[in-house]
C-alpha cells in the first residue's frame, strides 16, 4: 500500500511540474506566440546584403543584385486555401502548383514550421503583382534573397560562389540555415562565409482574423535587426591575377605568387580558369554540374592550391640547407659529376656541364647539377650509420619546417598537404628493412615520393628569401577595412635551418639567372633569383617549373609557376614567373613579345593525345569516324562486365584495327 501511494505521489509531482511549465510558458512568456506555426502572429525574415569582396587595391570583385523569392510554410496553409486565385497571381496553373508543393514535402529539409522557396528569381514584374495580393496568403510570404553579382570574368577559384544549403550546411548552423538559404560554398565566399553573410533580420507581425497585416507585435519588441555582411579585402592584386591567367591560356597549372614580408597571396592562378559569372541565374546549378563533371580539364580543381606534383629541381633548394642544417655537408663540399649520379648499374643522368671537376653547392645550384644533390642525399641518409630511419626522420622533420608536407593551416577553403615521407611511411610502403638510400635516391632531386603543392613552393622560395621564417600564406587583407590581427598570420614562424646557411643557396639562386640555367629571362629592370625544375610524368611531357625571388637583395615577391607537360623549366614556368614579377615590380612590362608569345603558345594538343592514351588503357576509347554498327560493338564491349579491362582494351583494338584496314574510297584503293 505504502509503494502505491509513494508512486500516486511521484505522479502527483511530475503532473504538477508540467502544468505548471505550460502555464508559464503561456501566460508569462511570449514564445509559443512567435513560434512559426501560430497564424495570428506571422515572422517575415529579412536576407541581409552579403558583404563586398574586393582586391588589395580596391577594384570591386564581387557586389550584389537584388533578388526576391516566394516562400511557403505548411503549418500556415488555411483549410479554405483558394488554390485558383493564387495560381493566376503568382502565374502557374494549378498542376504546378501540386508539383511544386510535393517536392517541397518530399525534400529531405522538408520542415512544416519553417519557410520553405516555393518560386525563385522572381522578376521585377512578377514582384509588383504579387506584393499587393500577397497577403491574402497566410503561408506565402515575399524574401529579398540578394544575389551575388560578380564584376570580374575571372578569380573563380578563387572568389568561389553561393548556393542553397543542403541539410549538412543546415546542421553545421542550424540556429541560422533553413531550407532555402543561400551560403558560401566555395572560395572565399565559403571560408569568408560568417563574415560575409550578415545577420538576418526578423519581424512579427501581428494579424487580424481575416489575416491581414495589423501592424508590429508588441511594438517590434522581438524583432531582430538585420545586419548587412562585412566586406572582405583580399590580398589579391586583380591586375596581377589577371596576367598570370592569361599566360596559362590553353596551358594547366598553377602559380602561386606571395609577398615574403607578410604572407599575403599576390596572385593565385589556377587554369582552366573559371569565370565566376557561371554561378548566378537560374541556370547556375546547370552550369555548376557542368564544371564538376568535366573529367578533362577539371576547372574546379584548384590546381595551385590541391594539385600535388613532384617539385623537382626547385626541391634541391631545401635539399641543400637541410643538409648543411645536419651538418652533412656545408658551403665548401665539393663532389664530382660523372655525367650523372652512378649507383649499381643505373644511374640518374646530368647534364650541367661541370663534369669531372670538383663543384660547390652554388655552382651546383647554378646549372642543377643533380649528381651533387644524389650525393648529398646520400649523406643526408648515412649520417647515422646502420639507422637509416633516424636519418630519414631528421630530414622529413627539417623539410616540414618549411611548410610542405602538411595543410598549410591557412584561411584558404581547399589544400593538400603534399607529401614529405619518413621511415614509418616507407615501413608501410615496403616492410622494415626492405628498403635502403638508394631505393629513395629520386627525392633528392625533388622525384620519388615527394609531392608540394604551388603554394608550399611558393612558401617555401619565401622562406629562402628571407633567410629562415615565413608567414602563413593568406587571402584576406582586412575585414570592414580593418587588418586581419590574427597571429597565425602576423607572426613568423621560423624553419629549422639556421640563417647563416642560407646566403650561399641565395647566391646560386642568383647565379641560375645571370649565367645558369634561367639565363634567358635577366632583365635590366630588376634583378632576380631563381631555379628552373623539370618534373618528370610517367604520362605525357614533363611539367615545366620555376620559382624566383625579385628583387635579390630586398625581396618583394616570391613565385611559383607549374605549367602541366610544359617541358623544362626554362621554357615556360620561368618567362612567366618574370614577367608576373616585371608586373608587380615595375607597373607594366617592356619585353611585350614574350609576353604575346606565352600567351599563344597552346598545348591543349598534348592533353588531348594524354587523355585518348587513358581512354585506350582503360578500354574506353572510340575513334572518330567509326560506322555506328562498329561503334555499338564497341560500346556493347564496353558495357560488358564478364570482360576485365584489359580484355576489352584488346578487343576494341581488334576492331580499331580492322576498320582501319577497310578501303574507304576509290582513293585508298589507288594510293598515293
Amino acid at each position: 500500500m505504502k509503494k502505491f501511494q509513494i508512486l500516486i505521489w511521484i505522479l502527483a509531482f511530475f503532473t504538477i511540474v508540467f502544468i505548471a511549465r505550460i502555464s508559464y510558458f503561456q501566460l508569462f512568456t511570449e514564445k509559443y506566440k512567435l513560434n512559426a506555426a501560430n497564424t495570428s502572429v506571422k515572422a517575415e525574415y529579412q536576407i541581409p546584403l552579403r558583404g563586398y569582396i574586393t582586391d588589395r587595391n580596391g577594384k570591386i570583385l564581387v557586389g550584389n543584385t537584388p533578388s526576391y523569392e516566394l516562400t511557403f510554410v505548411q503549418a500556415q496553409m488555411e483549410k479554405d486555401f483558394d488554390t485558383l486565385s493564387f495560381c493566376r497571381l503568382v502565374n502557374i496553373t494549378k498542376p504546378e502548383f501540386i508539383k511544386i508543393i510535393n517536392n517541397i514535402k518530399t525534400s529531405k529539409n522538408y520542415s512544416k514550421l519553417v519557410p520553405m522557396t516555393f518560386i525563385k528569381g522572381l522578376t521585377g514584374e512578377d514582384l509588383a503583382r504579387i506584393q499587393e495580393k500577397i497577403f491574402k496568403y497566410n503561408a506565402f510570404s515575399i524574401i529579398r534573397t540578394p544575389e551575388r553579382n560578380y564584376l570580374v570574368h575571372s578569380a573563380g577559384n578563387i572568389l568561389g560562389y553561393i548556393n542553397e544549403v543542403n541539410d549538412k550546411y543546415i546542421k553545421s548552423d542550424s540556429t541560422y540555415y533553413m531550407p532555402g538559404n543561400l551560403a558560401g560554398m566555395a572560395g572565399v565566399e565559403k571560408s569568408y562565409e560568417k563574415y560575409l553573410r550578415g545577420i538576418k533580420g526578423i519581424r512579427y507581425i501581428q494579424k487580424d482574423r481575416q489575416l491581414r497585416s495589423i501592424g508590429s507585435y508588441k511594438n517590434g519588441e522581438y524583432d531582430q535587426e538585420m545586419h548587412s555582411g562585412k566586406d572582405i579585402t583580399l590580398t589579391i592584386d586583380y591586375e596581377l591575377q589577371e596576367l598570370a591567367e592569361k599566360l596559362l591560356t590553353n596551358k594547366r597549372g598553377g602559380i602561386v605568387a606571395l609577398d615574403p614580408n607578410n604572407g599575403e597571396i599576390l596572385v593565385m592562378a589556377s587554369s582552366p580558369v573559371i569565370d565566376p559569372s557561371v554561378f548566378t541565374g537560374r541556370d547556375k546549378n546547370k552550369h555548376i554540374h557542368s564544371l564538376q563533371v568535366d573529367s578533362i580539364n577539371k576547372p574546379m580543381y584548384d590546381r595551385a592550391v590541391q594539385a600535388s606534383y613532384p617539385p623537382g629541381s626547385p626541391f634541391k633548394l631545401v635539399n641543400g640547407l637541410v643538409a648543411m642544417q645536419m651538418g652533412v655537408i656545408d658551403e665548401n663540399t665539393t663532389f664530382v659529376c660523372k655525367h650523372g649520379f652512378h649507383y649499381g648499374k643505373r644511374r640518374i643522368r646530368c647534364h650541367c656541364g661541370y663534369f669531372y671537376v670538383p663543384i660547390t653547392i652554388d655552382k651546383a645550384i647554378q646549372k642543377s647539377c643533380n649528381n651533387y644533390f644524389a650525393e648529398t642525399y646520400v649523406k643526408i641518409l648515412s649520417k647515422y650509420p646502420e639507422n637509416i630511419e633516424k636519418s630519414i626522420n631528421e630530414w622529413s622533420d627539417i623539410m616540414k619546417s618549411f611548410g610542405v608536407g602538411d595543410y598549410m593551416h591557412n584561411d584558404l577553403a581547399v589544400g593538400s598537404k603534399g607529401n614529405i615521407p619518413d621511415a614509418d611511411y616507407y615501413n608501410r610502403r615496403y616492410g622494415k628493412d626492405k628498403w635502403n638510400i638508394y631505393t629513395i635516391i629520386s627525392n633528392s632531386i625533388g622525384q620519388g615520393e615527394i609531392l608540394a603543392t604551388p603554394l608550399q613552393i611558393a612558401n617555401y622560395t619565401a622562406a629562402i628569401a628571407n633567410r629562415g621564417f615565413f608567414y602563413t600564406p593568406h587571402i584576406v587583407k582586412a575585414i570592414d577595412g580593418k587588418p586581419i590581427t590574427d597571429p597565425n598570420y602576423t607572426r613568423p614562424k621560423k624553419t629549422k635551418v639556421d640563417r647563416k646557411y642560407f646566403d650561399i643557396v641565395n647566391k646560386g639562386m642568383e647565379m641560375v639567372i645571370l649565367s645558369g640555367t634561367g639565363h634567358r629571362i635577366a632583365t635590366k629592370a630588376f634583378s632576380q633569383e631563381g631555379k628552373t625544375g623539370t618534373s618528370q610524368n610517367p604520362h605525357g611531357k614533363d611539367h615545366s617549373i620555376f620559382v624566383l625571388i625579385a628583387p635579390a637583395d630586398k625581396p618583394k615577391i616570391a613565385i611559383a609557376v607549374v605549367v602541366e607537360n610544359g617541358g623544362f623549366g626554362a621554357t615556360y614556368a620561368a618567362p612567366i614567373a618574370s614577367l608576373i614579377a616585371e608586373k608587380y615590380l615595375t607597373g607594366t612590362i617592356e619585353r611585350t613579345a614574350l609576353e604575346e608569345s606565352l600567351e599563344k603558345t597552346d598545348l591543349r594538343g598534348e592533353y588531348a593525345r594524354q587523355w585518348i592514351e587513358y581512354l585506350k588503357r582503360i578500354g574506353k576509347y572510340i575513334p572518330p569516324n567509326l560506322d555506328q554498327a562498329t561503334i555499338d560493338t564497341i560500346k556493347k564491349i564496353q558495357s560488358d562486365k564478364k570482360l576485365t579491362a584489359k580484355e576489352k582494351q584488346k578487343l576494341i583494338q581488334k576492331i580499331i584495327n580492322q576498320e582501319s584496314m577497310k578501303p574507304k574510297s576509290l582513293d585508298d584503293f589507288i594510293g598515293d
